[in-house]
């Protein structure tokens, strides 16, 4: 016979240790595509360089899909610019959301009193006696004070 599991409700610790990794999960994502794009940026830059001092009617090879095509320069450049534009709008767009993710954080940090160990702030003594720590999935500590 099956046995029947009890689901108990998440207390508010847990509650705000969740919410609090789901923050930091966020907020990482964030920083990893804004690197990506500052990478892509960063080679579009290169090649945009490189290209404009090459004669426009000069053949090149542009990876497209998967697929690479002949083209001349003069047909690459264009596009090249306007990608990089488009990056530049992406990248502004991700530091000025990474920026509000980080000011969310430590509103939440601040609401909840938590203390991330191995962090800038060590809990005091008088804060551990009321306080649970739990591990996060990147190996440190979270407390939440229960003042």
């Amino acid at each position: 016979m099956e046995k029947l599991v009890k689901s108990r409700k998440p207390t508010e610790e847990e509650l705000i240790h969740s919410t609090f990794n789901a923050l930091r999960t966020e907020q990482r994502q964030l920083a990893t595509k804004l690197s990506e794009i500052e990478l892509d940026l960063n080679e579009h830059n290169i090649v945009i360089e490189t290209l404009n001092k090459l004669d426009g009617e000069r053949k090149c090879f542009r990876l497209i899909g998967g697929v690479l095509v002949e083209r001349k320069i003069c047909d690459v450049l264009p596009t090249l610019i306007k990608n990089r534009g488009e990056m530049s709008k992406i990248v502004k767009t991700l530091n000025e959301q990474l920026t509000k993710k980080g000011i969310e954080i430590n509103e939440f940090k601040n609401n909840h009193n938590i203390q991330v160990k191995g962090g800038f702030s060590e809990p005091t003594e008088l804060n551990e006696k009321h306080s649970e720590e739990k591990k996060t999935d990147q190996g440190s500590s979270v407390i939440v004070n229960n003042v």
